[in-house]
Protein backbone atom coordinates (compact mmCIF):
# COMPACT_ATOMS: atom_id res chain seq x y z
CA UNK A 1 0.00 0.00 0.00
CA UNK A 2 1.42 3.54 -0.98
CA UNK A 3 -0.80 6.08 0.28
CA UNK A 4 1.13 9.53 0.59
CA UNK A 5 4.58 10.32 -1.27
CA UNK A 6 7.03 13.59 -1.01
CA UNK A 7 7.49 15.12 -4.57
CA UNK A 8 9.62 18.67 -3.24
CA UNK A 9 11.56 19.29 -6.70
CA UNK A 10 10.73 20.39 -9.54
CA UNK A 11 10.20 19.67 -13.40
CA UNK A 12 13.48 21.14 -14.62
CA UNK A 13 15.56 19.26 -11.96
CA UNK A 14 13.59 16.47 -12.72
CA UNK A 15 14.25 16.65 -16.52
CA UNK A 16 17.65 17.03 -15.88
CA UNK A 17 17.96 14.28 -13.63
CA UNK A 18 16.09 11.74 -16.28
CA UNK A 19 18.75 13.27 -19.17
CA UNK A 20 21.58 12.44 -16.76
CA UNK A 21 20.02 9.06 -16.33
CA UNK A 22 19.93 8.35 -20.13
CA UNK A 23 16.50 8.75 -20.42
CA UNK A 24 15.14 10.69 -23.21
CA UNK A 25 12.96 13.69 -22.14
CA UNK A 26 10.71 15.83 -25.06
CA UNK A 27 8.16 16.91 -23.04
CA UNK A 28 7.88 18.22 -19.73
CA UNK A 29 4.94 20.40 -17.66
CA UNK A 30 5.64 23.81 -16.29
CA UNK A 31 6.51 23.77 -12.62
CA UNK A 32 3.22 25.14 -11.53
CA UNK A 33 1.03 22.50 -13.11
CA UNK A 34 2.61 19.96 -10.82
CA UNK A 35 1.86 19.56 -6.89
CA UNK A 36 5.53 20.26 -5.58
CA UNK A 37 4.79 19.40 -1.69
CA UNK A 38 6.84 17.02 1.01
CA UNK A 39 3.06 15.38 1.74
CA UNK A 40 1.84 14.61 -1.66
CA UNK A 41 -1.79 12.95 -1.15
CA UNK A 42 -4.45 11.28 -3.80
CA UNK A 43 -5.82 13.36 -5.73
CA UNK A 44 -3.16 15.92 -6.32
CA UNK A 45 -1.50 16.57 -9.51
CA UNK A 46 1.87 14.62 -10.01
CA UNK A 47 4.50 13.83 -12.14
CA UNK A 48 4.27 10.81 -14.77
CA UNK A 49 6.90 9.68 -16.86
CA UNK A 50 5.62 7.62 -20.07
CA UNK A 51 6.53 6.96 -23.68
CA UNK A 52 3.90 8.30 -26.39
CA UNK A 53 3.95 6.14 -29.60
CA UNK A 54 2.54 7.95 -33.04
CA UNK A 55 -0.41 6.53 -33.16
CA UNK A 56 -1.12 6.52 -29.62
CA UNK A 57 -3.69 9.64 -29.99
CA UNK A 58 -6.51 7.63 -32.00
CA UNK A 59 -6.36 4.80 -29.09
CA UNK A 60 -6.32 7.04 -26.64
CA UNK A 61 -9.51 8.97 -27.61
CA UNK A 62 -11.72 6.34 -28.96
CA UNK A 63 -10.59 4.29 -25.60
CA UNK A 64 -9.39 1.44 -28.48
CA UNK A 65 -7.39 -1.20 -25.71
CA UNK A 66 -6.96 -4.33 -27.89
CA UNK A 67 -4.02 -5.59 -28.90
CA UNK A 68 -2.34 -4.79 -31.87
CA UNK A 69 -2.08 -7.45 -34.89
CA UNK A 70 1.73 -8.73 -35.91
CA UNK A 71 1.47 -6.74 -38.68
CA UNK A 72 0.61 -3.57 -37.56
CA UNK A 73 3.48 -3.92 -35.15
CA UNK A 74 5.71 -1.44 -36.87
CA UNK A 75 8.80 0.39 -35.46
CA UNK A 76 8.05 3.72 -34.52
CA UNK A 77 10.87 4.07 -32.31
CA UNK A 78 11.86 7.17 -34.31
CA UNK A 79 8.61 8.71 -33.72
CA UNK A 80 8.40 7.42 -30.24
CA UNK A 81 8.30 10.80 -27.43
CA UNK A 82 9.07 9.94 -23.80
CA UNK A 83 7.60 12.90 -21.66
CA UNK A 84 6.73 14.25 -18.36
CA UNK A 85 2.99 14.63 -17.56
CA UNK A 86 0.65 15.90 -15.02
CA UNK A 87 -2.01 13.87 -14.10
CA UNK A 88 -4.05 13.30 -10.94
CA UNK A 89 -3.22 10.60 -8.89
CA UNK A 90 -6.52 7.93 -8.35
CA UNK A 91 -6.88 6.00 -11.79
CA UNK A 92 -10.37 6.58 -13.38
CA UNK A 93 -11.10 4.39 -16.17
CA UNK A 94 -11.75 5.78 -19.83
CA UNK A 95 -15.30 4.18 -19.45
CA UNK A 96 -16.78 6.51 -16.78
CA UNK A 97 -19.46 8.66 -17.69
CA UNK A 98 -19.36 10.71 -14.61
CA UNK A 99 -17.26 11.75 -12.00
CA UNK A 100 -16.85 9.25 -9.07
CA UNK A 101 -16.95 9.95 -5.79
CA UNK A 102 -14.02 10.42 -3.72
CA UNK A 103 -14.28 6.86 -1.62
CA UNK A 104 -14.20 5.15 -5.35
CA UNK A 105 -11.29 7.23 -6.70
CA UNK A 106 -9.11 6.08 -3.40
CA UNK A 107 -9.89 3.04 -4.35
CA UNK A 108 -7.18 2.64 -7.92
CA UNK A 109 -4.77 4.86 -6.12
CA UNK A 110 -3.11 1.75 -5.89
CA UNK A 111 -3.10 -1.98 -8.10
CA UNK A 112 -1.71 -5.07 -6.92
CA UNK A 113 0.69 -6.38 -9.13
CA UNK A 114 -1.30 -10.26 -8.53
CA UNK A 115 -4.04 -8.48 -10.34
CA UNK A 116 -2.15 -8.54 -13.53
CA UNK A 117 -1.49 -12.08 -13.87
CA UNK A 118 -4.48 -13.37 -15.64
CA UNK A 119 -5.90 -11.05 -18.72
CA UNK A 120 -9.62 -9.66 -16.53
CA UNK A 121 -10.53 -7.20 -14.62
CA UNK A 122 -10.54 -3.33 -15.01
CA UNK A 123 -6.64 -3.40 -15.25
CA UNK A 124 -6.45 -5.34 -18.28
CA UNK A 125 -6.70 -2.54 -20.72
CA UNK A 126 -4.33 -0.69 -19.47
CA UNK A 127 -1.64 -2.90 -18.77
CA UNK A 128 -1.17 -3.97 -22.59
CA UNK A 129 -0.37 -0.29 -23.72
CA UNK A 130 -0.54 2.43 -20.75
CA UNK A 131 2.24 1.47 -18.61
CA UNK A 132 4.33 4.65 -16.91
CA UNK A 133 6.11 5.26 -13.78
CA UNK A 134 5.47 7.88 -11.22
CA UNK A 135 8.20 10.52 -10.12
CA UNK A 136 8.90 10.97 -6.63
CA UNK A 137 11.37 11.27 -3.56
CA UNK A 138 10.17 8.59 -1.49
CA UNK A 139 7.06 7.22 -0.13
CA UNK A 140 5.46 7.19 3.09
CA UNK A 141 4.02 4.30 5.72
CA UNK A 142 2.57 4.33 9.18
CA UNK A 143 3.44 1.23 11.87
CA UNK A 144 0.79 0.32 14.08
CA UNK A 145 2.10 0.13 17.38
CA UNK A 146 0.29 -1.23 20.28
CA UNK A 147 -2.07 -4.29 21.04
CA UNK A 148 -5.09 -2.56 19.32
CA UNK A 149 -2.85 -0.83 16.45
CA UNK A 150 -4.20 2.82 17.45
CA UNK A 151 -1.04 4.72 17.71
CA UNK A 152 0.30 4.82 14.23
CA UNK A 153 4.32 6.54 13.38
CA UNK A 154 5.13 7.60 9.74
CA UNK A 155 8.05 6.37 8.53
CA UNK A 156 9.76 7.60 5.30
CA UNK A 157 11.63 5.21 2.97
CA UNK A 158 13.95 6.54 0.50
CA UNK A 159 16.68 5.17 -1.84
CA UNK A 160 20.03 4.87 0.20
CA UNK A 161 21.42 7.27 -2.34
CA UNK A 162 19.49 9.72 -1.85
CA UNK A 163 18.29 10.03 -5.66
CA UNK A 164 14.60 10.40 -7.04
CA UNK A 165 12.63 7.32 -7.27
CA UNK A 166 10.24 6.05 -9.80
CA UNK A 167 7.19 4.06 -9.24
CA UNK A 168 5.96 1.28 -12.07
CA UNK A 169 2.27 2.08 -12.71
CA UNK A 170 -0.45 2.46 -15.11
CA UNK A 171 -2.20 5.54 -16.67
CA UNK A 172 -5.84 6.48 -18.53
CA UNK A 173 -7.60 9.04 -19.74
CA UNK A 174 -11.15 9.63 -19.41
CA UNK A 175 -13.89 12.30 -21.00
CA UNK A 176 -17.32 12.46 -18.94
CA UNK A 177 -20.13 12.98 -20.79
CA UNK A 178 -20.71 16.53 -19.53
CA UNK A 179 -17.44 17.83 -20.41
CA UNK A 180 -15.33 18.50 -23.15
CA UNK A 181 -12.22 18.31 -21.00
CA UNK A 182 -9.63 15.27 -20.68
CA UNK A 183 -8.60 14.11 -17.34
CA UNK A 184 -5.18 11.86 -17.40
CA UNK A 185 -5.21 9.83 -14.03
CA UNK A 186 -2.43 7.30 -12.92
CA UNK A 187 -2.03 4.72 -10.45
CA UNK A 188 0.45 2.74 -8.73
CA UNK A 189 1.38 -0.65 -8.54
CA UNK A 190 2.23 -2.58 -5.60
CA UNK A 191 3.49 -6.13 -4.56
CA UNK A 192 4.52 -7.79 -1.65
CA UNK A 193 7.67 -5.95 0.74
CA UNK A 194 11.30 -6.89 0.61
CA UNK A 195 12.80 -7.86 3.99
CA UNK A 196 14.03 -4.84 5.03
CA UNK A 197 10.39 -3.32 4.81
CA UNK A 198 8.46 -6.13 6.62
CA UNK A 199 8.84 -4.68 9.64
CA UNK A 200 6.53 -1.88 8.28
CA UNK A 201 4.23 -3.23 6.20
CA UNK A 202 3.17 -6.30 3.93
CA UNK A 203 2.76 -4.55 0.50
CA UNK A 204 5.21 -2.05 -1.20
CA UNK A 205 5.54 0.18 -4.60
CA UNK A 206 7.08 -1.68 -7.33
CA UNK A 207 9.99 0.69 -7.57
CA UNK A 208 12.23 0.46 -10.86
CA UNK A 209 16.37 1.59 -11.16
CA UNK A 210 16.09 4.47 -13.79
CA UNK A 211 17.84 4.22 -17.40
CA UNK A 212 17.53 -0.05 -16.47
CA UNK A 213 16.19 -2.38 -18.88
CA UNK A 214 13.32 -2.94 -16.56
CA UNK A 215 12.42 0.25 -16.92
CA UNK A 216 12.96 0.79 -20.39
CA UNK A 217 10.84 -2.54 -21.55
CA UNK A 218 8.15 -1.29 -18.99
CA UNK A 219 8.12 1.98 -21.03
CA UNK A 220 8.14 0.81 -24.40
CA UNK A 221 4.96 2.09 -26.04
CA UNK A 222 5.06 -0.88 -28.46
CA UNK A 223 4.56 -3.66 -26.45
CA UNK A 224 1.08 -3.95 -26.73
CA UNK A 225 0.92 -7.81 -25.15
CA UNK A 226 1.02 -8.34 -21.56
CA UNK A 227 3.75 -11.02 -21.33
CA UNK A 228 5.36 -13.14 -18.46
CA UNK A 229 8.24 -10.63 -18.83
CA UNK A 230 6.77 -7.43 -18.23
CA UNK A 231 4.62 -9.53 -15.10
CA UNK A 232 8.42 -10.76 -13.31
CA UNK A 233 9.75 -6.87 -13.45
CA UNK A 234 6.80 -6.38 -10.88
CA UNK A 235 8.82 -7.57 -8.06
CA UNK A 236 10.33 -6.30 -4.40
CA UNK A 237 12.59 -3.89 -4.91
CA UNK A 238 16.14 -5.67 -4.74
CA UNK A 239 18.14 -1.97 -4.15
CA UNK A 240 19.55 -0.28 -0.95
CA UNK A 241 16.81 1.18 0.62
CA UNK A 242 16.85 4.04 3.74
CA UNK A 243 13.64 4.09 6.24
CA UNK A 244 13.07 5.77 9.31
CA UNK A 245 10.91 7.66 11.67
CA UNK A 246 9.19 11.14 10.31
CA UNK A 247 7.45 13.97 12.33
CA UNK A 248 3.33 12.81 12.91
CA UNK A 249 2.41 16.49 11.11
CA UNK A 250 2.92 14.52 7.81
CA UNK A 251 -0.58 12.24 8.84
CA UNK A 252 -2.72 16.01 8.05
CA UNK A 253 -3.03 16.05 4.43
CA UNK A 254 -2.37 19.96 3.50
CA UNK A 255 0.35 20.00 5.62
CA UNK A 256 4.10 20.60 3.51
CA UNK A 257 7.20 21.08 5.23
CA UNK A 258 10.94 19.47 4.20
CA UNK A 259 11.18 18.12 6.94
CA UNK A 260 9.11 15.75 6.85
CA UNK A 261 11.68 13.68 4.99
CA UNK A 262 14.15 13.97 7.98
CA UNK A 263 14.64 11.49 10.58
CA UNK A 264 13.11 12.44 14.11
CA UNK A 265 16.06 12.51 15.71
CA UNK A 266 18.55 13.84 12.99
CA UNK A 267 20.78 17.04 13.35
CA UNK A 268 18.90 18.35 10.29
CA UNK A 269 15.62 18.34 11.71
CA UNK A 270 14.39 21.83 13.27
CA UNK A 271 11.81 20.38 15.25
CA UNK A 272 14.47 17.77 17.15
CA UNK A 273 14.78 20.05 20.53
CA UNK A 274 18.04 17.75 20.84
CA UNK A 275 19.30 20.58 18.51
CA UNK A 276 18.89 23.09 20.35
CA UNK A 277 21.41 21.81 22.96
CA UNK A 278 23.66 20.93 20.64
CA UNK A 279 23.86 23.93 18.76
CA UNK A 280 24.59 26.21 22.14
CA UNK A 281 27.45 24.03 22.78
CA UNK A 282 28.91 24.25 18.93
CA UNK A 283 28.77 28.22 19.32
CA UNK A 284 30.23 27.85 22.16
CA UNK A 285 32.90 25.79 20.83
CA UNK A 286 33.75 27.92 18.03
CA UNK A 287 34.66 30.98 20.27
CA UNK A 288 38.28 31.34 19.93
CA UNK A 289 40.64 32.31 23.34
CA UNK A 290 43.03 35.12 22.76
CA UNK A 291 46.25 33.93 23.99
CA UNK A 292 47.61 37.06 25.47
CA UNK A 293 44.62 37.40 27.78
CA UNK A 294 43.59 34.11 28.06
CA UNK A 295 39.77 34.94 27.76
CA UNK A 296 37.53 34.69 24.19
CA UNK A 297 37.84 37.19 21.58
CA UNK A 298 34.23 37.94 21.74
CA UNK A 299 35.40 39.49 25.55
CA UNK A 300 38.89 40.63 24.89
CA UNK A 301 37.19 43.06 22.12
CA UNK A 302 35.80 45.11 25.21
CA UNK A 303 39.09 46.50 26.38
CA UNK A 304 41.13 45.78 29.34
CA UNK A 305 38.70 48.18 31.32
CA UNK A 306 35.73 45.25 31.02
CA UNK A 307 38.53 42.46 31.59
CA UNK A 308 36.91 39.77 34.07
CA UNK A 309 39.65 39.22 37.02
CA UNK A 310 40.65 35.21 36.91
CA UNK A 311 41.69 33.24 39.82
CA UNK A 312 44.18 30.47 38.31
CA UNK A 313 44.43 26.83 39.97
CA UNK A 314 41.44 27.28 41.90
CA UNK A 315 40.67 23.52 42.79
CA UNK A 316 38.37 24.37 46.20
CA UNK A 317 35.47 22.45 46.49
CA UNK A 318 31.91 24.59 47.17
CA UNK A 319 29.13 23.99 49.16
CA UNK A 320 25.50 24.73 48.51
CA UNK A 321 24.13 27.49 50.52
CA UNK A 322 20.50 27.29 50.71
CA UNK A 323 19.44 30.85 51.68
CA UNK A 324 21.52 32.54 49.23
CA UNK A 325 19.54 34.50 46.08
CA UNK A 326 21.01 33.01 43.51
CA UNK A 327 21.57 29.48 45.12
CA UNK A 328 25.27 29.37 43.36
CA UNK A 329 28.00 27.40 45.84
CA UNK A 330 30.61 28.94 47.63
CA UNK A 331 34.32 27.77 47.99
CA UNK A 332 34.93 26.13 51.18
CA UNK A 333 38.35 26.78 52.98
CA UNK A 334 40.30 23.79 53.24
CA UNK A 335 42.60 23.79 56.82
CA UNK A 336 46.23 25.00 56.12
CA UNK A 337 44.95 27.40 53.51
CA UNK A 338 43.90 30.96 54.51
CA UNK A 339 43.42 32.01 50.96
CA UNK A 340 40.47 32.77 50.56
CA UNK A 341 38.17 34.37 47.63
CA UNK A 342 39.10 38.05 46.70
CA UNK A 343 35.42 39.99 47.49
CA UNK A 344 37.07 43.15 45.27
CA UNK A 345 40.15 43.86 42.87
CA UNK A 346 41.95 46.78 43.97
CA UNK A 347 43.75 49.30 41.63
CA UNK A 348 46.97 49.40 41.52
CA UNK A 349 49.51 52.18 40.29
CA UNK A 350 50.43 51.99 36.70
CA UNK A 351 54.34 52.23 36.05
CA UNK A 352 53.58 55.13 33.72
CA UNK A 353 51.95 57.30 36.63
CA UNK A 354 54.04 59.53 38.01
CA UNK A 355 51.84 61.29 40.41
CA UNK A 356 53.74 61.43 43.62
CA UNK A 357 50.81 61.33 46.59
CA UNK A 358 53.74 61.79 49.49
CA UNK A 359 54.45 65.55 48.09
CA UNK A 360 50.75 66.30 47.02
CA UNK A 361 49.52 67.82 50.30
CA UNK A 362 46.06 69.49 48.77
CA UNK A 363 44.94 65.74 47.75
CA UNK A 364 46.23 64.43 51.61
CA UNK A 365 43.67 67.17 53.08
CA UNK A 366 41.03 66.42 50.60
CA UNK A 367 41.81 62.58 51.93
CA UNK A 368 41.21 63.74 55.51
CA UNK A 369 37.96 65.82 54.91
CA UNK A 370 36.23 62.77 53.15
CA UNK A 371 37.54 60.45 56.22
CA UNK A 372 35.90 62.97 58.85
CA UNK A 373 32.88 63.11 56.54
CA UNK A 374 32.67 59.53 56.35
CA UNK A 375 33.52 58.79 59.80
CA UNK A 376 30.69 58.52 62.31
CA UNK A 377 31.23 60.99 65.21
CA UNK A 378 30.39 59.69 69.10
CA UNK A 379 26.91 61.07 70.40
CA UNK A 380 27.47 63.51 72.94
CA UNK A 381 25.11 63.48 75.98
CA UNK A 382 22.19 65.66 76.10
CA UNK A 383 21.89 68.10 79.44
CA UNK A 384 18.95 69.96 80.28
CA UNK A 385 19.09 73.80 81.29
CA UNK A 386 17.95 72.96 84.85
CA UNK A 387 21.01 70.59 84.93
CA UNK A 388 23.23 73.22 83.44
CA UNK A 389 22.71 76.42 85.41
CA UNK A 390 22.77 73.59 88.84
CA UNK A 391 26.68 72.81 87.47
CA UNK A 392 27.38 76.30 87.07
CA UNK A 393 26.61 77.45 90.44
CA UNK A 394 23.78 79.70 89.75
CA UNK A 395 21.14 80.74 91.52
CA UNK A 396 17.84 79.90 90.27
CA UNK A 397 15.02 82.40 90.40
CA UNK A 398 11.64 82.30 90.97
CA UNK A 399 8.79 84.40 88.77
CA UNK A 400 8.60 86.76 91.45
CA UNK A 401 11.98 87.62 91.32
CA UNK A 402 11.43 88.31 88.11
CA UNK A 403 8.51 90.77 87.64
CA UNK A 404 6.10 88.91 86.78
CA UNK A 405 3.24 87.60 88.15
CA UNK A 406 2.93 84.30 86.79
CA UNK A 407 3.85 82.71 83.48
CA UNK A 408 2.65 83.00 80.21
CA UNK A 409 0.80 79.57 80.14
CA UNK A 410 -0.72 80.54 83.13
CA UNK A 411 -1.73 84.13 82.26
CA UNK A 412 -3.56 82.75 79.23
CA UNK A 413 -5.07 80.10 81.35
CA UNK A 414 -5.88 82.53 84.02
CA UNK A 415 -7.80 84.67 81.28
CA UNK A 416 -9.32 81.54 80.04
CA UNK A 417 -10.44 80.51 83.73
CA UNK A 418 -12.70 83.81 83.27
CA UNK A 419 -15.58 82.18 81.31
CA UNK A 420 -17.60 80.02 83.70
CA UNK A 421 -18.84 76.69 81.77
CA UNK A 422 -22.29 75.51 82.61
CA UNK A 423 -21.98 72.14 84.70
CA UNK A 424 -23.90 70.29 81.80
CA UNK A 425 -20.95 71.37 79.56
CA UNK A 426 -23.02 73.20 77.39
CA UNK A 427 -21.79 76.04 75.93
CA UNK A 428 -23.11 79.10 73.16
CA UNK A 429 -21.55 78.39 69.62
CA UNK A 430 -20.13 82.27 69.47
CA UNK A 431 -18.22 81.40 72.02
CA UNK A 432 -15.81 79.46 70.00
CA UNK A 433 -14.95 82.68 68.26
CA UNK A 434 -14.04 84.59 70.98
CA UNK A 435 -11.25 82.05 71.46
Amino acid sequence: MCGRYALGVRMAFVRQRLQQQGMQVDEVPEDDEIRETYNFAPGYYGAVYRGDAQNEASDASDGGHEDAAASDTLNYQENTKFKLQKMRWGLIPFWTKRQPDYGSMMRTINCRDDSLIENKGMWTSMKKKKRCVIVCQGFYEWLKKGPSGKEKIPHYTKRKDGDLMYFAGLWDCVQYEDSDEKLYTYSIITTDSNPYLKFLHDRMPVILDPGSEKMKKWLDPHQTTWTKELQSILKPYEGDLECYPVSKEVGKVGNNSPDYIVPVNSKQNKNNIANFFANASATEKKKKIDPKTGLHNEDSALGSGARDVQIKNDLRETVDDEWTEDNAPKPVLQKGNDEIPPKGVKRERSPDDNTDFTTNTSSSKKAVKRSELTTPRKREKSTSPIQTQLMSGKKMKSAAENNTNMSPMKNKSHKMSRHVIPSDGSQKITDFFKK
